[in-house]
């Protein structure tokens, strides 16, 4: 494969755990070479021997004018570097202008929500951060219409920026077999994810008593675990659990549940992965009218929706779904026919390539 087919991805932090989306996309381009490059190795099941590390121990004094970095993208000869996050985008920036290889920005929320409304010096450097990035990117992704507009509230040029929806790998068939959970929850336990009104939620089911999953780790879980604990909420909580792991836990479950919302310090959602992953698996969602979710989750076509923060609604929603089979049956199919039609990782990365080779110098 020739040098010009070579993705530099990049994230300064390489890689969490909780983002199993940038290798999912990286390791699916089908004709280009995805090369995985970072500042700092992180510990966790996603991390490779054949990622590419530029510090050994901290990136402290790193910034967008790093000689380092662009001695080590000058040796890669990438024809694009993909950076995913405004901010590590905007670390990578300079080196990219400056040998001239375009630069792809995905941003997935956080970067142009809680990161820019930040009061302060620290707000106010990472949005000149972001405008200084959204100059010298050849094209920005948003992984939703909401987090596109935000992007242009911010100074993104609507010339440059696109919705592009990551995908998931979609299991050749939805999940059959018996269900072990009626609720699964999959995410950090921090305000945005809604964690705590999904507690309070069940614990207005207890006539249905539900068998409830909750999944990760996060500063809110000691005090959702007591919570649950106090209304008798029949809650596991494994902790953070591999891939696998999740998707089998999501494919025994009856649905998903996503109540996400605004955080007090502004902090939003882009389209939560694990939604994508449940439709993959035909279990249907229940979730909130929160930034990109309505583009994926149809009221009463496909999962049930509320108002976020409605702890009621919420309630209703779940005892609504955890009672009806038929309509249980009826949503989730609908659901893995949208994954298959809009949400496909195969064919949402061959469209990813088509947007790499639109920014190659003609031949």
């Amino acid at each position: 494969m020739s040098g010009d087919r070579v993705a530099v991805i990049w994230r300064s932090c390489l890689l969490p755990g909780s983002e199993t989306f940038v290798r999912n996309q990286a390791d699916a381009l089908p004709t280009w070479r995805p090369v995985y490059l970072g500042a700092v190795r992180v510990v966790s099941p996603l991390s490779r021997d054949s990622d590419v590390v530029l510090c050994p121990d901290t990136p402290r004094g790193l910034t967008g004018g790093s000689p380092r970095l662009r001695r080590l993208l000058a040796r890669l000869r990438p024809g694009v570097v993909h950076a995913h996050f405004g901010g590590d985008g905007w670390l990578v920036s300079r080196a990219a202008e400056q040998l001239g290889i375009p630069l792809v920005v995905t941003l997935h929320g956080l970067d142009v929500t809680r990161q820019a409304a930040a009061p302060g010096p620290r707000g106010a450097r990472h949005r000149r951060n972001l405008r200084t990035m959204f100059g010298r990117a050849a094209l920005i992704l948003a992984v939703s219409g909401a987090i596109r507009d935000r992007a242009v509230a911010l100074g993104a040029d609507p010339e440059k920026i696109r919705v592009h929806h990551t995908g998931v790998p979609l299991p050749p068939e939805p999940a059959a077999g018996p269900k072990r959970w009626d609720v699964v929850f999959v995410g950090r336990f921090v305000e945005k994810k809604g964690i705590e009104d999904l507690v309070e939620a069940l614990g207005m089911l207890s006539e249905l008593r539900p068998r409830v999953l909750l999944v990760g780790t996060g500063p809110l879980h000691e005090r959702v675990r007591a919570r649950a604990a106090q209304l008798g909420v029949d809650a596991t909580f494994p902790g953070a659990l591999p891939p696998p792991e999740v998707m089998r836990h999501i494919a025994e479950a009856r649905l998903l549940a996503a109540p996400s919302r605004t955080a007090s310090d502004g902090d939003t959602e882009g389209l939560p992965t694990t939604i994508l992953e449940a439709f993959s698996l035909g279990v249907p969602v229940v979730a909130t009218y929160h930034s990109g979710i309505p583009e994926a989750v149809t009221h009463e076509a496909n999962g049930l929706l509320c108002a976020e923060g409605d702890r009621p609604a919420l309630a209703a929603n779940l005892r609504r779904l955890l009672t009806d089979a038929p309509l249980r049956d009826q949503l989730g199919k609908a659901a893995r026919h949208r994954a298959e039609t809009d949400f496909d990782l195969h064919q949402q990365t061959r469209r990813l390539e088509s947007l790499y080779d639109s920014l190659l110098p003609p031949p």
